[in-house]
């Protein structure tokens, strides 16, 4: 089946942050002398170039549905920097009308007022790192603001005209009780966010937590709190719509929806990863920048800030295509899957059997859902589809 240019979207990656979290894995690193806005703003617009001069016609036309600035902690970045982005981007791409513009902040790095220039830049939608509104718990993840400071800062957000927002927050924190992650999300629901993030702190290599692991939660006190938390999640009305997304009706989060989708996004400076589909071509493509600003920075303008740039094979769609589309509670339409990686149904027809005789999948016609089985064993479940000599 011929492949079909799925919506587009733009991560823009900022890496640094105040201080590294002992439990974080991601690509973000401490700011140590000082922010190179000006030459990191002009690396990020030429970054973009270069991609679209590369991608040519599969990525031209397509109109941006969402911008997500992610990091690190990209309210770190002034109001005009974040305004100098959004301008170059809508000089070089569409932006629709209704794009989402989501920037990622930490409540204890926005300065009094700042949410008011970052609207008037563009930003339209903002995820607040909170993660727990107890302070000795902050404490412990070495967070560096304190429950009063978020909800300051939500404040702010939301006299500033900014009333579409996320609040980030975890369970199964280091000596955390079922009555503790409970107390996190009431505090949560009392704001009352159109989104909410809920996940579990997990122990990632190469993280300080994973070198000196805290005292945490056993899997059936975690599970506790999951299921529980759900529940109350649930009845304030906000509906588990991704494994750990909750929104209230028609407030889900476009840029991850796009992601989980199988849609296409174009990714920004340093460590950021992108995906295109090239219908004329009929390939899929993903490309990722060198992992750290200084090597992002010493490499701006040449083909080498890209660490990699490949090809899916179609051994590997299936895999790729269910480790994104399986998350999402409502699942996908069954058509999606060849539409959005080109191949024959057949092509999954083994693992999608496999999940079946598990029970891992809803029965339901035309649609590709997990089960409550399936969620519950999801990393199980998205194995299946591997290519068969990465089984273990």
């Amino acid at each position: 089946m011929p492949l079909t240019a799925p919506p587009l979207s733009l991560y823009v990656h900022i890496p640094w942050c105040v201080r590294k979290c002992p439990y974080c894995d991601f690509n973000s690193h401490a700011v140590r002398d000082g922010l190179p806005q000006e030459a990191y703003v002009d690396a990020l617009l030429d970054d973009l170039d270069r991609d679209l001069a590369d991608f040519g016609a599969a990525a031209a036309g397509r109109p941006l549905i969402s911008v997500f600035f992610g990091g690190g902690t990209p309210s770190l970045f002034a109001p005009a920097a974040i305004g100098r982005i959004l301008d170059g981007v809508a000089a070089r791409l569409a932006i629709a009308p209704d794009a989402e513009i989501t920037l990622e902040t930490n409540p204890g790095t926005v300065e009094h007022g700042r949410f008011d220039g970052y609207r008037a830049a563009g930003v339209n939608r903002i995820s607040f790192g909170v993660q727990s509104f107890d302070d000795a718990m902050l404490e412990r993840l070495g967070r560096i603001h304190s429950a009063g400071e978020a909800e300051q800062a939500i404040a702010q957000a939301r006299a500033a005209g900014i009333d579409n927002f996320n609040i980030d927050l975890m369970y199964a924190l280091p000596q955390q009780d079922l009555a503790g992650a409970l107390a996190d999300v009431e505090r949560s629901i009392a704001l009352a966010p159109p989104h909410l993030s809920h996940y579990q702190l997990t122990l990632e290599p190469n993280t300080l937590f994973a070198a000196r692991p805290p005292p945490l939660p056993d899997g059936d006190a975690a599970w506790d709190m999951q299921e529980r938390c759900q529940q109350r999640l649930a009845e304030a009305g906000y509906a588990q719509y991704e494994v750990s997304a909750y929104a209230r009706p028609g407030r889900q989060a476009a840029h991850n929806l796009n992601y989980w989708r199988f849609g296409d996004y174009l990714g920004i400076g340093a460590g950021a990863h992108g995906k295109l589909t090239d219908a004329t071509a009929g390939t899929i493509r993903r490309r990722a920048k060198q992992r750290t600003p200084r090597a992002y920075l010493a490499h701006a303008g040449s083909a080498r800030r890209i660490a990699e740039d490949v090809t899916i094979g179609a051994a590997d769609l299936p895999f790729e295509y269910a480790m994104n589309a399986l998350r999402l509670i409502d699942g996908v339409p069954a058509a999606a899957f060849a539409e959005r990686t080109g191949l024959p149904d057949a092509a999954i027809a083994a693992p999608l059997a496999a999940a079946q005789r598990r029970g891992w999948l809803d029965q339901a016609p035309g649609l590709l859902r997990a089960s409550d089985d399936g969620q519950r064993f999801l990393n199980d479940l998205i194995a299946l589809f591997l290519p068969e000599d990465r089984h273990a």
